[in-house]
């Protein structure tokens, strides 16, 4: 790959500050040394890591030769089944929606997100007990990890400390054999449902967006339903869709009026960043949209230097 070839555009990866494996600074200087232009940190139920570049003087004041990085958020909502008759695959009809352009200092949705890391916590401490309760104590690794208090907690930070217990070789070994549906340490998710979610984003600001749900086109009724509470765009360029997802989801997107989005979901437990970026592509034409959408709107995002 030429760095012409390189992928300029990522809106979605993830921070130490919920499940990735990257300070929010070295992840900043990752995007940095990969030449991004446009870019969103989208934590788990968390500002925190948006916060800390801000403060850092990566914030309004704009950054040198870094992208411009979008406020952004990942709520993982469950209960589509119980809220919309139907589900998309995932177990306890989970659906993820990301928020891109949220106000990180609007008072409701940091009260919103407190109410879900704090549900994250409960299901962790469940999750560890039912591990002891088998005979896999881990809960001297998971301490390990020294998590901040603000952090988002969640089962890939149980998979880190299988791992550094012997348990696991990997995050995702760790998710086959005890923490996914079915395996012996899997406790249900709690939190919000993705209503509240689509609402909360919607009212700090900004705009909710349906994150990796290639089976999408098969559900209008649950996509109706979905943009009746706001939804405003769809992730069409994930790093892992074929060429014919990513077609059916331009298409979806465009037949809805939904803004289409894309990128890595960079977490970095099992992969570096520039590999991972090298699996990615988002035109830079999908950033361009969002960054004028959110500027029409005066939206958070942190003005860069680049092209």
């Amino acid at each position: 790959m030429t760095t012409l070839d390189r992928n300029r555009v990522d809106l979605h990866c993830h921070s130490r500050r919920s499940d990735g494996a990257l300070e929010p600074l070295a992840l900043w200087q990752e995007m940095v040394g990969w030449g991004l232009h446009i870019a969103a940190l989208t934590d788990h139920d968390t500002l925190q890591g948006y916060r800390e570049l801000r403060a850092a003087g990566l914030g309004d004041g704009g950054s040198a030769g870094g992208p411009r990085l979008i406020a952004g958020i990942e709520i993982n909502t469950l209960g589509s089944v119980a809220e919309l008759g139907e589900g998309m695959g995932r177990v306890d009809g989970e659906l993820h929606i990301l928020g891109f352009g949220v106000d990180p200092d609007d008072a409701a949705l940091d009260a919103a997100l407190i109410r879900q890391r704090d549900a994250r916590r409960i299901r962790i401490d469940l999750t560890l007990e039912r591990l002891r309760a088998i005979g896999v104590d881990v809960t001297a690794p998971f301490a390990s990890l020294a998590l901040t208090d603000d952090a988002a907690r969640g089962r890939p930070h149980v998979a880190e400390a299988l791992v550094l217990a012997g348990h696991a070789t990997s995050v995702n070994d760790a998710f086959d054999r005890w923490l996914s549906w079915g395996r012996p340490g899997y406790v249900p998710r709690q939190g919000m449902g993705p209503r509240a979610a689509i609402e909360a984003i919607v009212a700090a600001g900004g705009i909710a967006v349906l994150a990796h749900a290639p089976d999408a086109p098969d559900h209008p009724h649950m996509i109706d339903r979905l943009q009746d509470w706001g939804l405003g765009g769809i992730e069409v360029h994930y790093r892992s869709f074929d060429a014919v997802t990513v077609a059916r989801m331009s298409h979806l997107a465009e037949h809805r009026g939904l803004l289409p989005t894309g990128g890595s979901d960079f977490h970095g437990q099992d992969h570096g960043y520039r590999e991972t970026q090298a699996l990615t592509h988002v035109p830079e034409r999908v950033g361009e949209r969002l960054v004028a959408l959110l500027d029409a709107h005066g939206a958070a995002t942190v003005p860069g230097t680049s092209a």
